[in-house]
């Protein structure tokens, strides 16, 4: 099928929709009730002809009766009666990827919203694309309603992007707003997420960072070349943030977000995903709720932020609308940003020096000497501290196996190499001056 000629872009683009769950039935409902304004904007109808989905008989709010029904999204990508294939399932291989590589195949146009399967699979689909002639979009792939991926591929197509950081899920974000502003829980904000549908019955993908993982792979590819690595990803998720961290923030004049980062380095690129201590007057700090947002550091721009809802129903459909638009128009461009050929192979950078110290959290035995002890195994490293806070209303109310009491230590570094920190923290627990495992969380200077 290959790009779409003028002629074709006279006569209805023939959609057909692989995914009829909150995104995909939004979708149609939105296609179906703005039809005519749409049709306005393009001079060219939008037809949902097709779709695929588990359930047929399940009730949506949508009218599908008029619709071709297919059981299998790839005898859907294959069919003939449509233009445009919308991958809307889910999940990095199975049925999603199986769709998405038939319709490449004979040159049919895809868009979809599954990072998943771009972060496992984007360079060989990208080629595969390329290669066809066909469009491939994926601009809800990221940050639900944020036109990042947009931003980069066109309109910082000229710049040279030196960072990417930003809040790329709304589930964390939401838990780690509502512990700062209420006073909560992890375990009970989890819970209220659950209860309102920003997170899933089983919340590891979110909470542990891969979700975030997955989309700064795709960012970062787009901004320096290199081919798609979310294995070179160090990933931390915020299941271990306490009440403890948010209070101490909070009063070192911080707030925690569970941030995504890649920065091109002269050895290579740098990406990361963790909690981070995020100054309280800075833009990434207001950024509350299920909202998104990233951040972009260019030669031409200097810093651009970019913010919005990051997931759910209507604003990642409008991301899939958008991709759709572009493609009746006639819009094309690589879908890496340069043709996939030209990507250069990952090279990751070693770990270097941060820039703005560590908070670290330590549940120290109360006993004399141990504090002394702590202290020299982290100036054995040459780790300078700032601070070292001792608080009696942070502390444990539980005693060490020993039968000592627990108390709470926090240290704020200066500027240092994390495996420095990270070799000291494991003398200091071999040592026998703490409990459990210490909490470390980065300090940026944004």
């Amino acid at each position: 099928m290959a790009e779409l000629g003028e002629t074709d872009r006279q006569a209805p683009l023939r959609i057909g929709v692989a995914g009829l769950g909150n995104v995909g039935a939004t979708l149609v409902r939105i296609l179906q009730k703005d039809g005519a304004e749409l049709t306005r904007k393009l001079g060219r109808q939008l037809e949902v002809v097709a779709v695929a989905a588990r359930s047929r008989s399940r009730d949506r709010g949508i009218d599908i009766s008029g619709l071709e029904w297919f059981d299998d999204p790839v005898a859907l990508a294959k069919w003939d009666g449509i233009d445009l294939f919308i991958e809307l399932i889910g999940g990095e291989d199975g049925p999603a990827f199986a769709a998405v590589k038939a319709a490449l195949e004979i040159g049919r146009p895809v868009v979809t919203a599954n990072k998943a399967l771009l972060a496992k699979h984007g360079v060989a689909l990208a080629r595969m694309a390329e290669e066809a002639g066909a469009q491939l979009g994926f601009e809800a792939a990221v940050a639900g309603g944020i036109p990042v991926i947009k931003t980069l591929r066109e309109g910082l197509g000229s710049a040279r992007i030196a960072k990417v950081f930003g809040i790329m899920n709304g589930t964390c974000n939401y838990i780690l707003t509502r512990m700062g502003n209420e006073g909560i829980s992890f375990a009970d904000c989890l819970r209220d997420a659950q209860a309102l549908g920003y997170a899933e019955a089983d919340p590891t993908f979110d909470v542990e960072g891969f979700d975030t993982a997955h989309k700064l792979s795709i960012l970062a590819t787009l901004c320096f070349g290199y081919e798609i690595a979310p294995d070179k990803i160090r990933v931390e998720g915020i299941s271990r943030i306490s009440q403890h961290d948010i209070q101490v923030a909070a009063d070192l004049g911080y707030k925690i977000k569970l941030l995504g980062i890649a920065e091109r380095t002269p050895s290579g690129i740098e990406q990361r995903v963790h909690p981070t201590f995020v100054p309280k007057g800075s833009a990434i700090a207001g950024v509350d709720g299920v909202m998104n947002a990233v951040a972009l550091e260019t030669d031409h721009v200097h810093e651009l932020l970019l913010a919005g809802p990051g997931a759910g129903g209507p604003p990642t459909a409008s991301s899939v609308l958008s991709d759709i638009l572009d493609i009746a128009r006639g819009t094309h461009v690589p879908p890496l940003g340069v043709p996939s050929h030209e990507l250069l192979p990952y090279q990751e950078a070693p770990n270097r020096a941060h820039e703005g110290g560590f908070y670290i959290r330590l549940s120290a035995k109360d006993v004399p000497g141990a504090l002394a002890a702590i202290t020299t195994r982290m100036g054995e490293k040459s780790i300078s501290i700032d601070s070292v806070i001792q608080r009696s209303d942070l502390s444990a109310k539980a005693m060490a196996p020993d039968g000592s009491p627990i108390r709470t230590v926090v240290m704020i570094t200066q500027r240092t190499l994390e495996p420095s920190v990270r070799d000291a923290l494991g003398q200091i627990a071999e040592d026998g001056f703490i409990v459990g495992e210490p909490q470390l969380i980065r300090i940026e200077k944004l």
